[in-house]
């Protein structure tokens, strides 16, 4: 139990980090903003007190104290828990042989955890559909789980 929950750490820490360098590539290249992780911490932080739904958007929610610090610790626990979900379903054994099916399988599915709890709790829609630009709001989803499965198979292989 103790290496699953050390490897899924660890698998998912790597995994997020190397999300995190692809979306600073993206700023610096790109102009493309930043995540608001302190509106992340926002809604993680309403969590805690039975709100799920931010239902006129979560920046006009009252601000939280230490909210980027919970936006950024929730980001990370999130990579952790679907690492996990990896060990879970292919075994502890796959981070010792690592395979990128199995994360490019969790990435491409885990795109449905933004979609459909975090975006509409965070007052988006569904799928971004109300953001300013949905499509590019959803081809950035998709590219940006993609990178965390290419970060979960990366950080397998050089931990393992």
């Amino acid at each position: 139990m103790l290496d699953f929950l050390i490897l899924s750490v660890l698998i998912g820490a790597g995994a997020t980090a190397f999300l995190d360098l692809w979306n600073l590539l993206l700023n610096r290249l790109f102009r493309l903003p930043l995540p608001p992780w302190h509106l992340v911490g926002r809604w993680f932080a309403g969590l805690g007190r039975g709100q799920l739904k931010h239902r006129q958007g979560i920046a006009e929610s009252p601000e939280v104290p230490g909210e980027l610090a919970i936006g950024w610790l929730g980001h990370y626990l999130v990579g952790a828990l679907f690492a996990a979900i990896v060990l879970v379903i292919w075994g502890v054994e796959w981070a010792a042989a690592p395979t990128f099916l199995p994360a490019l399988i969790v990435g491409l599915v885990t795109v449905g955890a933004g979609w459909f709890i975090l975006q509409p709790g965070m007052g988006v829609g569904v799928a971004c559909s109300g953001a300013a630009r949905p499509w590019l709001a959803r081809v950035l989803n998709v590219a940006g789980h993609v990178v965390f499965a290419i970060g979960l198979y990366v950080t397998a292989v050089v931990i393992g």
